[in-house]
């Protein structure tokens, strides 16, 4: 597995989530396609609270105490006991971008860090650092397809013209 290929996804990752975030307009932050789906405001709120207290708070635990109990996470709960759609986006949106640049910074240097660590998990069996690593990855291209997403419904949403000459969805 190519660690540092992953390492630099996560970085250029940060770059499309800036670009995506950066300069909604205020009725498309707080707008959802339905009401059990999320405004950019949850993901971006969900993105920050999962790059510090879920993959790289486990991923570092893997790594250096591997048999200890997990760090525990509830992104479900945290939307409601953190109070997600209260937040200020521009704020969040910062503070998940500079938690992006310490994840990188810290993951360019563990030169020789023990990839094979594993957790033994009672239900799902040994969870590598590199799982954690690899998911990492595909936890984020899975919320930037969510927000193109949101983003696609947004502008169906604002106008009564088709859509399909920009070809299907």
């Amino acid at each position: 597995m190519d660690r540092s290929h992953l390492i630099d996804q996560l970085a250029r990752h940060g770059e499309v989530f800036r670009a995506h975030f950066s300069d909604l307009a205020t009725a498309e932050i707080h707008w959802k396609p339905a009401p059990e789906k999320w405004c950019a405001l949850e993901i971006v709120c969900h993105l920050y609270d999962e790059e510090r207290d879920d993959f790289r708070a486990r991923l570092q635990h893997v790594l250096t105490t591997p048999n200890d109990p997990l760090p525990p996470t509830d992104p479900p709960g945290w939307m409601i006991e953190r109070r997600y759609l209260e937040q200020d986006f521009k704020s969040m949106l910062k503070k998940f971008l500079e938690e992006r640049q310490r994840t990188v910074q810290w993951l360019r240097t563990l030169d020789n860090a023990p990839w094979s660590n594993a957790h033994p998990h009672p239900r799902v069996g040994p969870i590598s650092a590199e799982l954690f690593l690899v998911n990492w990855v595909a936890h984020d291209l899975h919320h930037l397809r969510q927000l193109i997403n949101l983003r696609y419904a947004y502008v169906r949403s604002i106008s009564s013209e088709p859509l399909d000459y920009a070809g299907s969805w």
